[in-house]
């Protein structure tokens, strides 16, 4: 594994949004077993320390369990939660700069509506 962390955010929290990022886009999976602390630790040189807060975020955020004796595993429903708590704080806390940027850009809707069809991949 190979990931270039950046300086503004703590590691346990780009590791957090990392694996919160795996489960959105179906890369770990309902019942999966997370990576354990110690592997993630190893794979990314970090302190399993870090690792284990980043993991205990998770678990916070219940997104994921641990399973005594097992590991953790990514809770059920944790992609749908997901999904519907960042498109909440997208058309709340994103969109609306994004609107504003639009109209400041004085950007054409049809040029806007074009571009987001193809990156949908429907094309005219």
């Amino acid at each position: 594994m190979n990931y270039q962390w950046n300086d503004k955010e703590p590691i346990y929290l780009q590791l957090k949004d990392q694996i919160r990022n795996m489960i959105l886009v179906g890369d770990l999976k309902e019942n999966e077993a997370l990576p354990s602390v110690r592997k993630v630790a190893a794979d990314y040189k970090l302190n399993p320390i870090t690792v284990s807060k980043a993991w205990q975020y998770l678990v916070d955020e219940d997104l994921v369990e641990k399973k005594r004796g097992l590991g953790m595993f990514v809770k059920e429903h944790a992609r749908e939660q997901l999904l519907a708590s960042d498109q909440e704080r997208f058309l709340v806390k994103e969109w609306p700069r994004i609107k504003h940027r639009i109209h400041d850009l004085k950007l054409d809707v049809n040029v806007l509506i074009n571009s987001l069809k193809e990156l949908l991949g429907e094309h005219k």
